[in-house]
């Protein structure tokens, strides 16, 4: 190492130290309390399972999970995962397995993580909008040997799971398989830390094709965590509603984020946006996890229903998952306050910057600046730095390494940095744009257009409250554009009122040649726009 890395390599240590103590992650305490924190890293390392051991003995009474069956401490996770863990350890399960979850937000999902954490097995996140046929090519392709799901499921698990142990997390009713409430009122001992840490298997969206399995190991510290703080001020011992589905890389982000700050995780099994805000209101949540068509769902609601609900103790409401609009954002901060921050990443490279809320009040849709310990580039056909205002392909390197698809594979690299799939720019003041998919971009009559460069035009229209372009198939012009819209309630929009506004602020060649209207935009459980499905109509 020479000697400019070693000087580097010390000043990034001295900088995740001083977020890490500004957020509260670490502090004075008394020694019991260290050494019991340090036995738990030592042992398990930073995993799920080693979180919440290691705040079963920092902080043991205090309240880990709040949803609507009730509320449990660390402690008590603590002792019912181990009794979970030895359920599945006594049906077969075993360190390097991989277990399936289909559950939604609720203390079940976190009880299921934790255990196949301490037994060292894979945890495979399935979505819950799946049907059978994807749910049993996903449960075959990735191997599981055993399902943990929500009783609303069984008709689309039981015909599908094959011969697989099936084990129920949330149920309303009479069940005929054994549930982890059952298994974690039994007595067990704490499992014997594996060799090795198990994996978590993340499904990506899949909005243009089958989902894929992308693999990731536990971070080697705490600089994964350093990162998110440095530019989302979340602070120890507080609460966080995590809206966002925990299945998904940003609701469980804020889930393993929590067990460095110690939070108290507040969950709903189903997002409403009222009753979101008065769940806000009854925790004083200090945080709120959302994707954006959520905030999208919440300012649909009429003032005097929002008003009904205070909501000022929450300082960060973290958004991601999907593009959020410049619209979007000052709306919401407009009514709710300049606490919105929100996080562009993909699955395979998990972060890549995060846009604070002067970085949206100065610049309407960016996506921010990249967070502590992460290397963002914008990079030409011959993959040369991009200057400002250039758009290029996006790369991206930080602390929270992909490790492939589980069917092979991969995403392209450049100099350790992994390609998002994105174009876009960097402005002057180091901010970045995201202009679309470098896949969507499509060629009419000669001339290359991004679709996303319309639908920003699109919606700031007042008239329009949804809208998507994607790129089809054109005899004459090789593509063309099409645009999908949904129109704000009360108003009325044609085809050519639509064309005319592209026209009038955008090239010829821009101008959508199909305009249809819907009565919303088909998205999956982030919130993503599922454009193979609009292409296909």
């Amino acid at each position: 190492m020479d000697l400019k890395t070693a000087v580097d390599t010390v000043a990034q240590r001295a900088q995740v130290l001083q977020v890490l103590v500004q957020a509260g992650v670490l502090r004075l305490e008394p020694p019991s309390r260290v050494m019991a924190v340090g036995r738990a890293l030592r042992k398990w390392g930073p995993t799920l399972g080693g979180g919440y051991i290691a705040n079963a003995g920092r902080r043991p009474d205090s309240v880990a999970v709040i949803d609507e069956a009730g509320s449990l401490t660390f402690g008590q996770i603590h002792r019912r995962t181990n009794a979970i863990a030895a359920g599945l350890r006594d049906r077969g399960v075993k360190a390097g397995d991989g277990v399936a979850v289909l559950c939604r937000n609720h203390h079940g999902f976190v009880e299921a993580s934790v255990a196949i954490s301490k037994l060292g097995a894979h945890v495979l996140y399935l979505n819950t909008g799946f049907a059978g046929p994807q749910l049993a090519e996903v449960l075959d392709r990735e191997g599981a040997t055993a399902v943990i799901f929500d009783e609303e499921f069984a008709s689309l698990v039981e015909p599908n799971a094959g011969d697989r142990l099936l084990v129920v997390a949330w149920c309303d009713g009479a069940v005929t398989h054994p549930t982890l409430d059952q298994w974690a009122a039994l007595d067990a001992e704490e499992p014997t830390p594996p060799e090795r840490p198990g994996r978590v298997v993340i499904l990506t969206s899949g909005t243009t094709g089958a989902p894929k399995g992308a693999v990731r190991r536990p971070p080697k510290g705490l600089g994964t965590a350093a990162a998110l703080l440095s530019r989302i001020p979340l602070r120890a011992d507080r609460t966080t509603v995590i809206a966002a589905p925990l299945f998904h890389s940003w609701g469980l982000a804020h889930l393993i984020l929590g067990t460095a700050l110690g939070t108290t995780t507040a969950l709903r099994r189903r997002f409403e946006p009222e009753d979101t805000l008065r769940f806000v209101a009854d925790t004083k949540a200090d945080a709120l996890a959302v994707v954006p068509v959520m905030l999208q769902r919440i300012l649909a609601l009429p003032e005097h229903v929002t008003e009904k609900y205070d909501v000022s103790a929450l300082r960060v409401v973290a958004a991601s998952g999907s593009a959020l609009t410049g619209e979007l954002a000052i709306e919401w901060m407009d009514r709710f306050g300049d606490n919105l921050y929100n996080l562009y990443g993909s699955t395979e490279v998990a972060w890549a910057t995060i846009a604070t809320p002067s970085d949206l009040r100065a610049a309407p849709g960016t996506a921010g600046k990249p967070p502590l310990g992460t290397q963002v580039r914008v990079v030409d056909e011959d993959d040369r730095d991009c200057p400002p205002g250039v758009t290029g392909r996006i790369f991206v390197g930080n602390d929270f390494p992909f490790e492939g698809y589980t069917g092979g594979g991969g995403k392209p690299t450049l100099g350790g940095l992994l390609s998002v799939g994105d174009v876009g720019h960097f402005d002057e003041a180091g901010r970045l744009f995201i202009e679309g998919r470098d896949d969507d971009m499509i060629v009419s009559g000669g001339e290359n257009v991004y679709p996303s460069e319309v639908e920003d035009l699109l919606a700031k229209h007042p008239a329009v409250a949804d809208v998507a372009v994607v790129g089809v198939a054109d005899d004459e012009f090789g593509q063309r554009l099409k645009a999908f819209v949904v129109t704000t309630p009360g108003e009325s929009l044609t085809a050519e009122a639509v064309q005319a506004h592209v026209k009038s602020h955008l090239a010829r060649y821009k101008v959508p040649r199909d305009v249809v209207f819907l009565d919303e935009l088909p998205r999956n459980a982030t919130g993503k726009v599922l454009r193979r499905t609009l292409r296909e109509q």
